[in-house]
C-alpha cells in the first residue's frame, strides 16, 4: 500500500497587509537581512513567528499587527537570517560513533604515523583485553604520504599483540583489517570476493587486509555491537554537531534500525534538534525477490515513521536506500564506469598510460531488478535515493528511474542520485527529463589526494568534468546538497565555499592549489538552494520547508555575515551564530 506522506497542510497566514486581521505572535525578530530562499529569493528584514510558524514576513513596518503584550521581540543588529540548511544525504548515527571511537580526523598521514596514532589507541583502551576488537575510523586512505602508498595488513600486524583491528576508511568503502581479525573472519586466499565486494589480494593471492564493500560486511556480525546507551550517544553527539553548523534537517542516507531507534529515542525523551529522515537500506542480494525486499522496506516505514510533519522536529521514514557501485578514489577504484580504467603500460620513470582492462564492478542491482524494486517503492510511496559515483552506475540508475517514470507516469516519487562524480555528456539531461535530484558532496570539488589521484588513470576527458555541479545545473538539474559525513569532518560552509570556486583551503599543500577541472561550479545563492528548498524537495518537504514563508514552519539560522556578497573565499570562514527549529532555538543551546 502507499504510505501517504501526511504533510500538514500550508495555510497562508497574513504577512501584514492593511486591513488583514493578524494574531500575536511568540517572537518576532527584526533589524535583520533575510534571505527568504523563496521562489523569487526575496530580501526582508523582519519576520513573526507563533507557534513554531512563520506568520510574517516583510518589511519591519509591517511587524506592528504581530506584537502583543507576551510576544518576545528581538533586534538581531544587522545579521544575516536564512533558511536552516538541509542536509540531503550524510550518516549523522554512524558519524556520531565515530566520535566516540578511535579516530584518525581525516588527517595525512605516513605509514608510520598511522601506526603511531592506532597504537596509542590500543594503549588507551588495554583494559579492555587482549582479545579486544579495535575500531579505527576516519582514515583518509586516498590522502596517505606518500602519496599512491598502499599499506596492508603486515602495517598492522607490526603493532604486535592479539587483538583483532579493523581501520575503516572516511570514505566508507574500505576497510583495512590486520591479520588477526582477517583470521576471525575466516578471509583466506581461498574466499571468493562477495557480490558487491572485493577482497585485495597480493602477488601470491593472499589478502592484503584491503577490503572493499561487502566484502567487510562480515565484521558487522564479529564486533560486538554497541550498547543501547552508546547508540543514544552517539545520536546526541551527532545532534550537538548539525546544530552547529546550522542543519536543521537531515536525511540518514543509510539508516540501520539501530539509528532509527536512536535518533526515535533523543524524540521521545524531547531531545530532538533536527528533523530526521531516514533511508532504509536495500542490499544488492535482495535482488532476488524484489517484492520481498520492498515489503520489508514498508514495514519498517509503517512501524516507524512519525506521521504529519509537524513545526516540532520529528522522525520520517519514507526513503529507500540503494548502492550501485562502490568509489572512483584509487586504490579501490570500484566506481562503475563506462570507459575503462586506464593503466600503466610503461615504467614509473617513463609512464605510458592505456586504457586497461577493468571498467570496475558491474552495476550492484542488475536491470530488471532495480526497475522492479524502484518501482514497487514508487506504488508505496517510498522515494528512492541511489549511490552512484560512476558515470556507468549512474547511467544505470537513470535507465532504473526512467523504467519507473514509464510504469508510474505521474506519480509524485522525489528520485535521488547521490554523488554522481562523473556523468556521460549524454546523460546530463536526463536528470531534468527524469525528475531526478543529484545530492552533491561539494567539498569534493576540488583539488586534493583522491580527486587528482585519478588524473593518469582518467585522463584528460575525464578529468576535465569530474565533480560536475555545475554541467548539471546548467543542463537544468535540481542540485541539492548532502555532507555524507562523516565521510568527511562536519563543516557545510566549507563544503559551500568549495561549490562555488572548485578550489581547496589557503593553506592546502601546494599541489593541491589551483581549480579543479573545467566545471563552473555553482554560484553562492545556488549553492544555497542546494541545502534549502531543492534539499527539501527531494525529502518532500518543501511545503513546509526550505524557505522562509508565511505558513511554513519557523526554521532559520542567523549566520555572522552574508554569504550571498562577501568574496566567495570567505564563505568558509561564515559562522552560525543561532539555529531554530520549529520557533525554537537549539544552537546556541539555552541553560
Amino acid at each position: 500500500m502507499r504510505l501517504a506522506l501526511l504533510l500538514t497542510a500550508t495555510v497562508l497566514i497574513s504577512t501584514g497587509t492593511a486591513g488583514q486581521a493578524a494574531t500575536p505572535a511568540d517572537a518576532v525578530y527584526r533589524n535583520a537581512r533575510i534571505y527568504t530562499g523563496d521562489a523569487r529569493s526575496r530580501q526582508a528584514e523582519a519576520l513573526a513567528v507563533a507557534g513554531g510558524r512563520i506568520t510574517y514576513v516583510g518589511d519591519e513596518s509591517g511587524l506592528r499587527p504581530y506584537i502583543g503584550p507576551a510576544t518576545h521581540s528581538e533586534d538581531l543588529g544587522g545579521r544575516f537570517v536564512m533558511p536552516g540548511l538541509i542536509d540531503a544525504h550524510m550518516h549523522p548515527f554512524e558519524a556520531g560513533g565515530a566520535l566516540l571511537k578511535c579516530n584518525l580526523q581525516y588527517l595525512a598521514l605516513t605509514v608510520p604515523q598511522l601506526q603511531e596514532r592506532v597504537k596509542a589507541c590500543l594503549d588507551a583502551s588495554a583494559a579492555e583485553g587482549p582479545q579486544a576488537w579495535l575500531q579505527v575510523v576516519a582514515w583518509f586512505q586516498e590522502n596517505m604520504l606518500p602519496p599512491g602508498v598502499r599499506t596492508n595488513r603486515a602495517d598492522l600486524d607490526a603493532l604486535g599483540g592479539t587483538r583483532p583491528i579493523i581501520i575503516r576508511s572516511s570514505f566508507g568503502h574500505t576497510v583495512l583489517a590486520n591479520s588477526r581479525a582477517l583470521e576471525l573472519a575466516g578471509i583466506t586466499r581461498d574466499t571468493p570476493d562477495p557480490l558487491g565486494g572485493k577482497i585485495w589480494r597480493d602477488a601470491t593471492g593472499e589478502p592484503t587486509g584491503l577490503l572493499e564493500d561487502a566484502a567487510y560486511d562480515v565484521f558487522n556480525t564479529l564486533v560486538p555491537p554497541p550498547t543501547p546507551a552508546q547508540n543514544l550517544r552517539a545520536a546526541q553527539v551527532a545532534l550537538t554537531m548539525m546544530a552547529g553548523q546550522g542543519v536543521t534537517s537531515f536525511l540518514d542516507a543509510a539508516a540501520s534500525l539501530e539509528s532509527i531507534e536512536a535518533f526515535s529515542s533523543v524524540h521521545a525523551a524531547g531531545g530532538l534538534t533536527a528533523r530526521g529522515h531516514f533511508a532504509v537500506p536495500i542490499d544488492p542480494k535482495e535482488s532476488a525477490d524484489t517484492a520481498a525486499a520492498v515489503a520489508r522496506v514498508v514495514g519498517i516505514a509503517q512501524k516507524h515513521d512519525g506521521g504529519a510533519l509537524e513545526p516540532a522536529a520529528g522522525i520520517t521514514v519514507r526513503n529507500a536506500k540503494l548502492f550501485m557501485d562502490g568509489v572512483i578514489s584509487a586504490p579501490a577504484l570500484t566506481g562503475t564506469m563506462i570507459e575503462p580504467y586506464r593503466i600503466n603500460a610503461g615504467t614509473p620513470d617513463a609512464p605510458h598510460w592505456i586504457s586497461g582492462p577493468s571498467r570496475g564492478p558491474e552495476p550492484y542491482f542488475p536491470a530488471a531488478p532495480l526497475a522492479e524494486i524502484l518501482t514497487g517503492l514508487a506504488r508505496n510511496g517510498i522515494d528512492p535515493h541511489i549511490h552512484a559515483d560512476g558515470d556507468g552506475a549512474v547511467r544505470a540508475a537513470l535507465d532504473g528511474y526512467e523504467a519507473m517514470r514509464k510504469a508510474l507516469p505521474g506519480k509524485d516519487i522525489r528520485a535521488a542520485i547521490a554523488h554522481d562524480e562523473i556523468v556521460a555528456a549524454a546523460d546530463m539531461p536526463r536528470y531534468a527529463a527524469l525528475d531526478v535530484t543529484p545530492v552533491l558532496s561539494m567539498q569534493w570539488g576540488k583539488p586534493a589526494g583522491d580527486t587528482l589521484g585519478l588524473v593518469d588513470i582518467f585522463g584528460p576527458e575525464r578529468m576535465a568534468v569530474i565533480e560536475p555541479s555545475g554541467l548539471l545545473a546548467a543542463q537544468g538539474a535540481r542540485v541539492a546538497f548532502g555532507s555524507d559525513w562523516p565521510v568527511d569532518a562536519l563543516d557545510e560552509w566549507f563544503a559551500f565555499k568549495v561549490g562555488v570556486t572548485r578550489s581547496n583551503r589557503p593553506d592546502a599543500d601546494p599541489a593541491y592549489r589551483g581549480r579543479l577541472g573545467k566545471d563552473p561550479g555553482l554560484g553562492a545563492a545556488a549553492v544555497l538552494q542546494a541545502a534549502t528548498i531543492n534539499a527539501a524537495y527531494s525529502l518532500h518537504a518543501e511545503s513546509v520547508t526550505g524557505s522562509l514563508e508565511p505558513g511554513k514552519f519557523a526554521d532559520f539560522i542567523v549566520l555572522d555575515r552574508n554569504p550571498l556578497t562577501i568574496p566567495p573565499e570567505d564563505i568558509a570562514n561564515v559562522k552560525v551564530l543561532r539555529t531554530v527549529v520549529g520557533g525554537k532555538t537549539v544552537y546556541p543551546a539555552r541553560p
